[in-house]
């Protein structure tokens, strides 16, 4: 079995990581540096358990060969509170709306919807553009309302503009 030598920066940090050719990014996230808040679901793209954000850009890690993060930045669920220097935004809002219930799918969830808030910084952003974001990620556990209301008032903390309706709906839902 060949291995490849790879270099990246992972949660801000140069890694260099020794993994087999066929290994996914996952693999190498959980099974070689031990990052394993990036979650293991379905291992063929359909839940997005295992979301992580290549270049700040959202991607399937079990979908991934590890070789495609070469030279590049890889952020997980571990460096979202150390881009805030503890909890990111989007993990209080979570904690505040309690929007995890088993917590399996929070990770994936939490970085699909920290791209969306980066994109639409100083922006309106409205529940639907939050469903259009999370769309590739599943929960078993919950019906979507309270993950939606956490990102919408994680966007408002984060600078990101709500519109009325949307911060209308959200405060209905924290009665």
């Amino acid at each position: 079995m060949s291995h490849l030598l790879l270099s990246m920066t992972v949660n801000g940090e140069p890694v260099q990581v020794a993994a087999p050719a066929h290994h996914t990014l996952l693999e190498v996230l959980r099974y070689k540096l031990d990052l394993i808040g990036t979650k293991q679901g379905c291992d063929k793209g359909d839940c997005g358990a295992c979301t992580v954000q290549i270049d700040g850009v959202p991607q399937l890690a079990c979908l991934t060969l590890a070789i495609h993060a070469q030279d590049r930045a890889v952020t997980t669920v571990e460096g979202l509170g150390q881009q805030a220097g503890g909890c990111h935004p989007l993990q209080d809002a979570f904690d505040r709306w309690n929007a995890a219930q088993c917590g399996f799918c929070t990770p994936g969830i939490l970085m699909s919807a920290e791209a969306l808030l980066r994109r639409n910084r100083g922006q309106t952003l409205t529940r639907t553009q939050v469903c259009e974001a999370l769309a590739g990620n599943l929960c078993r556990c919950t019906g979507y309302t309270k993950i939606i209301d956490a990102v919408l008032d994680a966007a408002a903390q984060t600078g990101a503009k709500l519109d009325a309706a949307a911060a209308g709906e959200g405060a209905r839902h924290a009665e």
